[in-house]
């Protein structure tokens, strides 16, 4: 029998996680501060919660996919919140992406609760959502980990056990870091071949012959060509992710020179921005007015 399963977080990522999770046949229950977010779920035949507690109290596993961390713990500590509602012997999975001693700090409430927690933030972008082919990054106990597999299934494509609670954010945060400067790279190569007086789309015809070829590239490439920045992944989670992981480093005692530079600039595009764009904005920075 499925276990039944409440999602918490119905952006960009959330509203199509939940329709996997309704087509694969699991009695889903959702929340969202924005009430009206959930209507289209509603429809195809998911149960409202008035609350984070109560869409906790009603699953065997609940599932939290929020912006930030002062979301997720808003979401869980401030009234009402989805830590009160856990039931013992549930599962809590948190699938937005935060710093792994937040992680951490929400395992020990989990703990205290007879509540078991995986940190499993995803990836894949919101084409990846809508597929049921992200990937999950997961830290927390295999045990844990074997008892959601039948729930990720329907929503991911593959999922890696990292280690303990903290592990999955902290490998979010490094490879969301590495998109970040890979997107960065591409606009800075942009910029020099078109200064040269060669057109951006010969760069990356060469690049896709080429050992600079990859695959995040080949979806971003066009957008930025184009000047075409509606956000799969927005700019500014990314530069929320970028943060994250320079804090990180910095509590690691690891310099991360390119990181560093990199945040800021992406800081100062996300500043300039008018509306909410994709991270492939980035190249707005070398754009004429």
């Amino acid at each position: 029998m499925k276990p039944s399963v409440s999602l918490i977080g119905l952006g960009l990522m959330g509203r199509p996680i939940g329709a996997n999770l309704l087509k694969a046949g699991f009695a889903l229950t959702v929340w969202n501060r924005t009430a009206s977010r959930a209507d289209a779920l509603v429809a195809q035949g998911a149960r409202a919660a008035k609350t984070p507690r109560e869409a906790a109290a009603a699953s065997d596993v609940t599932i939290t996919i929020v912006s930030d961390p002062p979301a997720l713990e808003q979401v869980l500590w401030g009234p009402e919140g989805a830590l009160g509602g856990l039931r013992s012997g549930s599962v809590f999975v948190d699938s937005s992406t935060v710093s792994p001693a937040l992680a951490r700090r929400v395992a020990a409430a989990c703990t205290e609760r007879d509540v078991a927690f995986l940190d499993a933030p995803v990836t894949g972008g919101t084409w990846g959502a809508e597929k049921g082919e992200l990937v999950i990054m997961v830290g927390g106990s295999q045990e844990t980990l074997t008892r959601v597999e039948p729930v990720f299934a329907a929503i991911a494509k593959r999922w890696f056990h990292l280690g303990p609670n903290g592990a999955g954010q902290t490998v979010k945060l490094a490879m969301n870091l590495l998109l970040a400067l890979e997107v960065d790279a591409l606009a800075e190569a942009l910029a020099l071949a078109t200064a040269g007086g060669v057109a951006g789309e010969r760069l990356v015809e060469v690049m896709q012959s080429s050992m600079g070829r990859a695959p995040l590239l080949d979806v971003k490439a066009p957008l930025m060509l184009k000047h075409d920045y509606k956000p799969s992944f927005p700019l500014r989670l990314m530069h929320k992710d970028m943060r994250l992981a320079m804090d990180l480093a910095k509590e690691l005692q690891v310099d991360l020179p390119a990181g560093a530079a990199a945040t800021e600039l992406y800081g100062s595009v996300l500043a300039a921005a008018r509306e909410d764009v994709d991270y492939a904005a980035i190249s707005s920075h070398w754009q004429k007015p």
